[in-house]
């Protein structure tokens, strides 16, 4: 089967054509633009690049043996039946865009939607680290911390779509402001948690760069990551004893950096969660590595379930 994936992020957005199987994808080509003007030019950006893409390969759009779905992977918050994209915070001006109706009226072909941290969750579940599950956590620990969740074989969405918003969750009283709430889990856990919690050190830097200063003896450099590993297993630990998970899948930052954060991380585990549920479950960095948007965007055309 062929499909388009299209991934929309706040700076950048792609479009790739897909071969896809069971057991793999077979990448075909790709165009990445910036994420600029309104969403119809956007939009029609992906679709026109992905047209030339399968006109280049000589694969129809729509038909017998041609492109036969479109899969979307973008950034909360969506309508709950995938629809709609409700005013991301990194993409302004997107309010109520009706995404799935417009690539459909214009494609002819079947179009499906998750966010970016659900559709990294089938990502990593069909084709990365998380193969072979039937109870899976994903977490993005990029620019926000956000949760896809993979239970009984299936991804859990929740009764509105809203699933997995573990950033959200405020881990201690005071800290750096994530999600709009200081203290919260993303404050702490996220690159742009880490840059905040950094500043109130004295540093100004972004996560790569205090993680550069860290691998170089930096002391303080160290007690930032540190300090992010033991909240970061504060969070770990609430998400297993509730979840029980057989792994937790761990992007961005953590597959970056989880040498300076996994001490501390399984010592506040070790700590904190209920011994067989921990026994019971890995925590793992994410195999997809720079590609998992596109592969992202490609699982959420396949659907929710094995």
């Amino acid at each position: 089967m062929y499909v388009f994936g299209f991934d929309i992020g706040g700076t950048k957005s792609a479009v790739v054509l897909a071969s896809v199987w069971e057991y793999g994808i077979n990448f075909l080509g790709r165009y990445e633009q910036k994420t600029e003007g309104n969403w119809r030019n956007v939009l029609d950006k992906l679709m026109e690049h992905g047209i030339r893409m399968a006109n280049s390969e000589r694969i129809s759009v729509g038909g017998s043996g041609g492109v036969e779905r479109i899969g979307i992977s973008c950034g909360g918050p969506l309508s709950s039946d995938r629809k709609r994209i409700l005013s991301p915070p990194n993409l302004t001006g997107w309010d109520e865009v009706p995404v799935i109706d417009y690539i459909e009226k214009k494609m002819k072909i079947p179009v499906r939607m998750e966010n970016d941290a659900d559709a990294g969750a089938l990502a990593e579940w069909k084709f990365g680290a998380g193969q072979g599950c039937s109870n899976m956590i994903f977490l993005t620990f990029g620019t926000g911390l956000g949760a896809g969740l993979i239970l009984n074989g299936q991804l859990y969405r929740g009764s509105s779509g809203m699933a997995g918003e573990v950033g959200h969750v405020r881990i201690k009283k005071e800290g750096p402001v994530g999600y709009q709430k200081a203290g919260s889990f993303e404050g702490f856990c996220s690159g742009g948690g880490i840059a905040k919690l950094a500043y109130s050190y004295g540093i100004k830097a972004n996560a790569k760069e205090v993680a550069a200063m860290a691998e170089t003896g930096n002391i303080t450099a160290m007690e930032i990551y540190e300090e992010s590993g033991t909240v970061f297993g504060r969070g770990l630990a609430m998400l297993i004893d509730i979840l029980n998970p057989e792994r937790i899948i761990v992007g961005s930052v953590y597959a970056r950096s989880r040498h300076l954060l996994d001490a501390s991380m399984y010592k506040e585990l070790k700590k904190e969660a209920l011994a067989p549920s921990l026994a019971a479950c890995r925590i793992m960095p994410a195999a997809l590595g720079d590609k998992i948007g596109d592969y992202a965007a490609v699982s959420a055309a396949m659907g929710s379930k094995a």
